[in-house]
């Protein structure tokens, strides 16, 4: 029987060239996308979920309530999780690595070679609780001595040639990290696999953690910040009850922490599950996720719909066929396997076809998205193609199965088949879906372009352009001399420095207190650290005192203050103001224009610029007339001062741009589906004026020999199109505006939604409907009326 559905869908789909056409080219162009669209979100949910602890392994999280609103961060003292492994009974074990703001990075040397590395400092059963492979050595011992470290298989390779050769050998480790540096011998005790690209812990040594207690006090102090905490919890605990219990563990071990609630969250959510604003998890890649999941199957959907749209129609040229089976004893679950064995014969050959535009299109597809995702052909590869192929057969073919399937055999014989009213409509409508979403996706398209086009064209208060900047990690001590080398190249203008970046606004500070109210100190500042000529660099203008500059011997008791800080202190005349910080004074010496430190989609807060005389991150000005020479220059003083560490050099322009990577990524990948979608939904109204034309081709041939014009005939056919097209656009309008206002709100500075997007948008699927119905009607407008009528 399957044998007989067969043959018999094969010899249908050659009877039926246009339909089959149409059909193939909008299901496996809708395939393709899907398929697209799945592999990238099975690489977005498989990051961190490698590890074999997965379901029971969790980060600890804190929120810090200040004055004006809640921070979220993953910053912990190191003392933090072996007090909660020791004090609760659902914790199983601990482990303790570094914070990011305190990465060690530096070079490995022995007597023969040297090599950069970037490392993390970890606790002793780091291998024991990630599942990070190792190749040579014991998870339970490898880091048993803090001496020990552990190098990745290309690190060994690099330094040892082999990873066997690097056991037991000797490295001098000259590392450097955000708050200090230190020189120390290790041992490599073990080797691991490279970190897989789908980790977001990535580094290629490990050492222990007692290294880092022992650079600074502050490590084992309650107070700091310097660690990320991750627990391994009993099978089955209550993760609401736990996170009631410890919310306050804190405030048992060190006064003044009661604005701190701890909680856990699941590891291997954490990349899609964050930020967190005012203490509550928002948006994420978890979004965007969802956001592809629906285009994929809206997309899927409006594919479909032309292969229901387009059976129903030619439902009259199989009348016959289907009244002398029903009167030879054909059953109608017989019809209905037969109808749906062709709906899954046009799926078959579409998955293949869509999978051959997936081949050629996957490196293009890596390019836009920044992944590495192949087609690898696996049993969960083949499993999730036979789900694909058996929902888009039952979905694309069930409809005209049932409706075929139901008419009456007697009435079909006799030409009594009367036409639905509702059956029309249905077809009609499905038009109308198609095309709503074709709308609503081109005023997502300029929605979210002109979006980026503000966010990149915006005055933030600082200048972009001509600005290089690179890390420093060399000496602190020959800092100055190394900025004044730079400074004697003619083309460049200006030299400072700044820990962290202005783009990633990761340097915050409370405890400032002006004499108003005690609450006061609560109050969180973004609070970058600076040296001299920062604010020259960047050009953020001066409004009242002074820059930090070294005719006065500025140190880190001065600072300066932006305008909305200074209009929150409610000082009038701020400048030569003392105010507290902590246990010490610091005086207020400039106001600078309010200026944007981190992304647009945080809004502008107060400001405290802090001075230092270190820094890890240099920002140089250029004169406008850079040019390898000058680059060539820089990178000779950098090698000097900086040397085994490569001059890694960016600038901030380009930074700027890759800081909305992932709005790049949104409007690039909207107008390819946009594309995608457009295409189809013609291809469904096309063959819809196809079936019309042939209807009507009799009542066409009298009306052109009774004198009516070719723009006559190509009216008639298309005004019936045309108003479902409209329909399309009322439908789609107010849905498009209330979409592109919700993403909109992860902005804190957004552009106006004009009405002149709606009416381009309306406009172009009007365009597009009229070109699509003038392909078929002006033809059939031209065709010969005597051979039409000669047929009949």
């Amino acid at each position: 029987m399957i044998r007989h559905i067969f043959l018999i869908a094969i010899r249908n789909l050659k009877n039926n060239k246009v339909n089959f056409i149409i059909n193939i080219t909008g299901l496996s162009t809708g395939l393709a996308c899907v398929l697209l669209i799945l592999l990238w979100i099975r690489d977005e949910k498989s990051v961190d979920t490698f590890h074999k602890n997965k379901e029971d392994l969790y980060q600890v999280i804190a929120n810090f309530e200040v004055e004006n609103k809640i921070i979220t961060m993953d910053n912990n003292s190191f003392l933090l999780g072996e007090s909660l492994a020791k004090e609760f009974p659902e914790v199983v074990s601990s482990t303790v690595i570094n914070a990011d703001f305190i990465t060690p990075k530096g070079i490995f040397s022995n007597q023969e070679k040297e090599q950069l590395g970037q490392g993390i400092f970890a606790s002793s059963n780091f291998f024991e609780n990630f599942s990070f492979d190792l190749l040579i050595g014991e998870k339970t011992t490898v880091l048993s001595n803090k001496k020990n470290v552990v190098l990745s298989e290309e690190l060994a390779t690099k330094l040892f040639k082999t990873p066997e050769n690097a056991i037991g050998k000797i490295l001098d480790w000259d590392y450097k990290w955000s708050d200090g540096s230190k020189k120390v011998t290790v041992q490599v005790s073990g080797v691991f696999k490279n970190v897989p690209d789908n980790s977001t812990l990535q580094f290629d040594s490990v050492v222990h953690s007692d290294l880092l207690k022992e650079t600074s006090r502050w490590v084992t102090d309650w107070k700091s910040g310097y660690a990320k905490i991750f627990l391994i919890l009993q099978e089955g605990t209550d993760i609401n009850n736990f996170n009631k219990k410890i919310a306050k563990h804190l405030s048992t071990k060190v006064d003044n922490r009661e604005m701190f609630t701890l909680f856990v969250q699941q590891f291997s959510e954490r990349y899609l599950k964050q930020p967190y604003q005012n203490g509550i998890q928002v948006g994420g890649r978890v979004v965007y996720i969802r956001l592809f999941g629906m285009i994929a199957f809206l997309i899927l959907l409006i594919a479909c719909i032309n292969f229901m749209n387009l059976s129903t129609a030619q439902a009259s040229k199989r009348l016959k066929e289907i009244g002398i089976k029903k009167v030879l004893g054909g059953r109608k679950k017989i019809l209905i396997a037969q109808f749906i064995g062709e709906s899954f014969v046009l799926s078959l050959i579409s998955l293949l076809v869509a999978i051959v535009i997936i081949i050629l299109v996957l490196p293009y597809f890596n390019t836009i998205t920044a992944k590495h995702i192949e087609l690898t052909i696996n049993l969960n590869i083949i499993i999730s193609l036979i789900v694909l192929l058996i929902f888009t057969g039952f979905l694309a073919g069930s409809y005209p199965a049932f409706y075929l399937s139901s008419f009456k055999p007697i009435y079909i014989l006799k030409g009594k088949l009367k036409k639905s009213f509702g059956d029309a409509w249905i077809r009609k409508g499905l038009v109308i879906f198609q095309f709503t979403l074709a709308i609503v996706f081109i005023i997502g398209v300029f929605i979210v372009n002109n979006q980026i086009n503000f966010v990149m064209n915006k005055n933030l208060g600082y200048e972009r352009d001509h600005i290089l900047t690179f890390s420093y990690d060399g000496d602190d001590t020959k800092l100055d001399t190394f900025i004044n080398e730079l400074q004697n190249i003619s083309e460049v203008t200006s030299v400072s420095f700044i820990n962290g970046s202005i783009l990633e606004a990761n340097d915050s500070q409370s405890g400032f207190y002006w004499g108003n109210l005690p609450s006061d100190k609560n109050i969180m500042f973004q609070s970058p650290r600076v040296g001299y000529k920062f604010t020259e660099v960047m050009g953020i203008p001066l409004i009242k005192g002074r820059r930090f500059s070294k005719k006065f011997q500025d140190d880190y008791t001065k600072i300066i203050i932006n305008a909305s800080a200074a209009k929150l202190m409610g000082l009038q005349n701020p400048v030569g103001t003392l105010i507290d910080q902590g246990n010490k004074k610091v005086e207020i010496i400039g106001v600078v224009e309010d200026f944007q430190y981190g992304s647009l989609h945080k809004k502008l807060e107060p400001l405290i610029l802090r001075f230092r005389k270190f820094g890890t991150d240099i920002v140089l000005k250029l004169s406008g007339s850079q040019t390898t020479t000058v680059l060539d220059q820089i990178e000779s003083i950098h090698n000097t001062f900086q040397p085994g560490y490569p001059f890694d050099f960016s600038f901030l322009d380009a930074d700027y741009q890759q800081l909305y990577e992932a709005e790049h990524k949104i409007a690039t990948l909207s107008k390819i589906f946009t594309l995608f979608v457009v295409l189809i939904s013609s291809l469904g109204l096309l063959g819809l004026v196809i079936f019309n034309a042939e209807q009507r081709k009799k009542e066409i041939s009298v009306r052109k020999i009774l004198g009516a014009s070719v723009l006559g005939i190509v009216k008639l056919l298309s005004k019936d199109f045309l108003k479902l097209v409209l329909i399309a656009i009322i439908i789609a309008v107010p849905i498009g505006w209330l979409l592109m206002n919700q993403w909109l709100q992860d902005f804190a500075y957004q552009v106006q939604i004009n009405w002149w997007i709606f009416i381009i948008a309306s406009l172009a699927a009007i365009l597009i409907a009229i070109i699509t119905i003038s392909i078929q009607a002006i033809r059939t407008a031209l065709a010969n009326p005597i051979t039409s009528l000669r047929s009949e």
